[in-house]
């Protein structure tokens, strides 16, 4: 089951003079990792490189900033996705040393910098959420309501119309057994918008 991180975890190594800072933090999306990476060349002005990966579902990059092709950004990569995290960004700043480290090296060197900050990173499991809608008689709402809340559940929206409207967000795990338990006390006069079930 796929994790991500509850809090930014660091590292540092020094490989043959470089200086190598790592971090991994919980990140949703492209735009959010580019606006932390602008940050911290914001804080590390002189450094050589700061390479880094997003693992973002549809929006994942690999950037190696100036460092030869397919020597950091996808290394990094590839320890995200061997760990099985979604939404992380993985950075690495980069002190120049004077001492080239060479294609092996320097996979080795971020590898390395990602993976020891994932030593000591805090992980959480992924829920993946459903969001259900149900109409139901004005007499079921405070049922339906009280059901929301025993199951940990969210109500995002109410509408009050002929019927009301309820749309509710939950772990896609418990959703067949919240509809059914929803279903067994509305006694056929609940009913759903699409086929949560």
């Amino acid at each position: 089951m796929p994790q991500t991180l509850a809090a930014p975890a660091h590292s540092e190594l020094i490989i043959k003079k470089s200086r190598f800072i790592g971090c991994v933090q919980p990140m949703a999306d492209r735009a959010s990792a580019q606006a932390a990476v602008d940050a911290l060349w914001k804080q590390h002005p002189s450094a050589a490189h700061i390479c880094w990966a997003l693992l973002a579902g549809g929006q994942s990059a690999a950037v190696d900033d100036g460092e030869p092709g397919g020597t950091a950004g996808r290394p990094m990569l590839d320890v995200l996705r061997h760990q099985d995290l979604e939404g992380v960004l993985a950075t690495v700043v980069r002190y120049f040393g004077g001492v080239k480290l060479g294609a092996g090296g320097l996979v080795r060197a971020y590898t390395d910098s990602i993976a020891q900050a994932l030593l000591t990173a805090p992980k959480v499991t992924l829920q993946r959420m459903a969001t259900l809608q149900c109409l139901v008689p004005y007499a079921l709402e405070g049922f339906v309501r009280r059901e929301v809340e025993s199951a940990d559940a969210e109500l995002l929206e109410v509408q009050h119309g002929t019927l009301v409207q309820l749309q509710i967000r939950l772990p896609e795990a418990q959703a067949s057994i919240f509809v059914q338990r929803i279903n067994d006390g509305g006694q056929g006069r609940v009913g759903w918008t699409d086929n949560p079930a």
